[in-house]
């Protein structure tokens, strides 16, 4: 199988599909390897590393998307990205096509078969390959939180931790699932006053197992949201519902009477926004502020970590692009029901439940999909 590797082009994106080392592997099991020319240079994976590993370096990624039978990303394709993807070829990357009906649209006008990342599942039900992002992305969570805080980014001017004769910050954490987790951890290091709110009770006497006296831990009413939120410095988004729109649990009224200067991390941003007052954002131009609120919402955020990331992505996701390789997609998805989950796109269908009833078009099953002969998209 060719396997082409292209250089994410969304706003300060530097991750890249596939390190020297996988490659490697990837050459090892038989398979040929073209990489777009520079695609891992910021983040010191050269060229010449991607050579030595067995790769084939490509000036023009128009070249990698005509000649590739597997297509590995990290983002999902931008509209001249999709316009690129043809019947027969597999797009193995982030999607997040729930709030984002023009990129279903082109893929499915493709013809492509597109698996999606964020919703390949494991044996324990959990989500694999969205982990390693949600970890990241929790922590940074806490980090970017506190930059936007300062005075000169038009936050409060509140440190954190405080200082001794002065209180720490209040940071609110909604949602207690990896990114909520990996937040959690990051503000208690920090010396923060940490609260979570989640509908689970069994989820929060695990982090309050785990976590002791230094986490508040609290279910999640609309009344205690109110609360909490009202009362916070920082409040970050960590909600997730797989493979569907994010529920808007902070409204704009929540967001009305929060303290001027407080600022909202909104993690949820990939599937559309847990505050109502959310838009998605760059690294570029990462916040804005609504009634006196700092609003944090980029859309990529691990990308600011983008080594890190790159590395911690392709440790999960090898063995799966590893089997659709080795074995071609169609007898990959159906022996192994986790790649199943992911099939969002086949030949012009759409196969994830949950994005067909958040954009309300026709849904058919994965392994029916994969039987029939397709259908045309009508939009």
């Amino acid at each position: 199988m060719i396997i082409g590797i292209p250089k994410e082009i969304k706003n300060h994106e530097y991750r890249v599909g596939l390190t020297p080392g996988n490659v490697a592997e990837f050459v090892h099991h038989g398979h040929s390897v073209l990489v777009e020319h520079d695609a891992g240079d910021a983040i010191g994976f050269s060229n010449e590393s991607y050579i030595e590993a067995g790769a084939s370096i490509v000036d023009d990624p128009a070249q990698i998307y005509a000649k590739a039978d597997m297509i590995i990303k990290v983002k999902e394709p931008q509209p001249n990205e999709c316009k690129m993807l043809r019947k027969g070829q597999l797009l193995f990357t982030y999607l997040h096509l729930a709030p984002d009906p023009l990129q279903t649209k082109l893929l499915l006008e493709s013809g492509c078969t597109a698996i999606a990342y964020e919703m390949v599942t494991d044996k324990n039900g959990r989500l694999p390959l969205l982990t390693p992002m949600s970890e990241v992305a929790g922590r940074l969570s806490v980090q970017a939180g506190a930059h936007c805080l300062e005075k000169a980014q038009g936050g409060s001017g509140v440190l954190l931790g405080g200082v001794p004769g002065v209180k720490s910050a209040k940071v609110v954490v909604i949602g207690g699932g990896v990114v909520g987790l990996n937040a959690i951890r990051m503000a208690i290091g920090m010396e923060a006053h940490v609260t979570v709110l989640d509908k689970s009770l069994d989820r929060l006497r695990e982090l309050d197992d785990y976590f002791g006296p230094k986490l508040n831990c609290i279910y999640a009413t609309k009344d205690n949201l109110e609360k909490y939120v009202q009362e916070a410095d920082l409040v970050i988004g960590a909600v997730l519902v797989p493979g569907a729109a994010a529920p808007k649990l902070v409204t704009r009224e929540m967001i009305k009477n929060m303290k001027k200067g407080s600022v909202v991390v909104d993690v949820a941003i990939d599937q559309g926004g847990c505050f109502e007052t959310s838009r998605p954002t760059t690294h570029q131009n990462p916040t804005y502020v609504v009634d006196g609120v700092v609003h944090y919402c980029v859309a990529n955020m691990p990308g600011a970590v983008a080594r890190t990331s790159t590395v911690a992505l392709n440790n999960a996701t090898l063995p799966f692009a590893l089997q659709l390789a080795n074995k071609g997609y169609k007898k990959a998805i159906v022996e192994n029901v986790h790649l199943e989950h992911g099939l969002s796109v086949h030949n012009g269908m759409l196969t994830s439940l949950p994005v067909a009833e958040a954009l309300n078009i026709p849904y058919v099953n994965p392994l029916e999909a994969l039987n029939s002969k397709g259908q045309a998209f009508v939009a």
